[in-house]
């Protein structure tokens, strides 16, 4: 398997091309680094030369992370990051028998807190207006897949069809105003799918409250950007190539934004010769087949781009075409084909530089 080393090398690509700039190397195997600094820990007492990062790097939500930030506030702001990024893994993680999440799903009902009650009415929103592409019901799909459990299997028609039946977002009752959600028999919710943009996103709301002006976290390849690199240039991001997970689809030069990723390369299993991988399609139950290899989402919510970079993947290229032309003024994005093309964005194609050629959609 290719779970883990996957994951990584995704984080390590970003970060190494983030913190090493214009110069980076990218034609040996990418290492992680945090930058000139090394990491601080311990009091929160201590300041650095505006210039100088100070990084952290955590392992949470089933992937490393690393947050960097620049300014005399620097350490502070780091280390308050990397306590709310532990906060809401325990909150939300599907893995910690005791975490709300899993209260939620072995109770069926719950009034939940207001962290879980904002991605729970943004998953709902996203329901909707991908047609059903992002479901946060399809946990027990997962389940059935083994891809939270790493017991991986096809599962027969049969035991699809009847999984199948407890999916859809549209069957659980969610109140709003009291925050409390009612799942549907068999029901079982994960939020894994917006959870590490929602998480990046308090993380820019965290440097906001330190005076921070410059500084990111990268989580798993994720990445979520304050404002400009030191220098006042912007930071420059590597999108991961989906037919080859050591090398670069293109570059990204963007600031104050997320800038998140899906591909079917991040989790996989392989029998008989076929490939699955984990971003399961809520219509038909299996991995999703749409042709999108690669979907990256660049908006200022975090939250936003979480989500969508998992829908538009499932959508496949036309679907996703339209469904940025409606909601262009939210998000951009560059998706890779299997059959080796680019498609970016207007929005961003400026800013986006890519080996091969790169078709762009317009509004028009």
């Amino acid at each position: 398997m290719k779970l883990k080393r996957n994951i990584w090398l995704a984080s390590a690509l970003v970060c190494s091309l983030l913190l090493a700039g214009c110069g980076a190397d990218t034609s040996q195997e990418p290492v992680q680094d945090t930058g000139s600094a090394a990491v601080q820990e311990g009091s929160g007492n201590t300041t650095v030369a505006a210039d100088e990062p100070v990084s952290r790097e955590v392992f949470a939500m089933d992937t490393y992370m690393t947050v960097t930030a620049y300014g005399a506030s620097a350490q502070d702001a780091v280390d308050d990051a990397v306590a709310e990024i532990e906060r809401l893994d325990d909150l939300l993680s599907v893995g910690n028998a005791d975490s709300e999440i899993s209260r939620l799903n072995q109770s069926g009902t719950a009034t939940v807190s207001e962290d879980t009650g904002v991605m729970i009415d943004q998953a709902l929103s996203l329901f909707d207006s991908t047609g059903g592409a992002f479901d946060i019901t399809v946990f027990p799909l997962m389940e059935l897949w083994g891809f939270t459990t790493e017991e991986y299997q096809v599962p027969s028609d049969d035991a699809l069809a009847q999984t199948l039946q407890h999916v859809g977002a549209d069957k659980l009752q969610w109140d709003a105003d009291s925050r409390t959600v009612t799942l549907d028999d068999g029901q079982e919710i994960d939020l894994g799918g917006i959870a590490k943009g929602y998480t990046s996103g308090r993380i820019m709301e965290i440097f906001e409250e330190h005076g921070v002006t410059s500084g990111l976290v990268s989580l798993g390849g994720n990445v979520h950007l304050k404002g400009a690199k030191t220098d006042g240039s912007k930071w420059r991001v590597g999108i991961q190539d989906p037919d080859n997970t050591e090398d670069m689809l293109g570059i990204l030069e963007v600031e104050d934004c997320a800038v998140i990723t899906s591909g079917g390369y991040e989790r996989y299993f392989e029998q008989d010769g076929v490939t699955y991988h984990h971003i399961i399609d809520p219509e038909t139950g299996k991995p999703a087949d749409s042709g999108v290899t690669s979907a990256t989402i660049v908006s200022k919510d975090g939250t936003l781009a979480d989500g969508l970079s998992t829908s538009l993947f499932i959508m496949g290229i036309d679907q996703a075409s339209e469904y940025w032309k409606q909601h262009a003024d939210e998000f951009d994005a560059v998706l890779a084909t299997e059959d080796g093309k680019v498609y970016v964005t207007e929005g961003i194609a400026d800013s986006f530089t890519c080996d091969a050629d790169v078709t762009v959609i317009t509004k028009d």
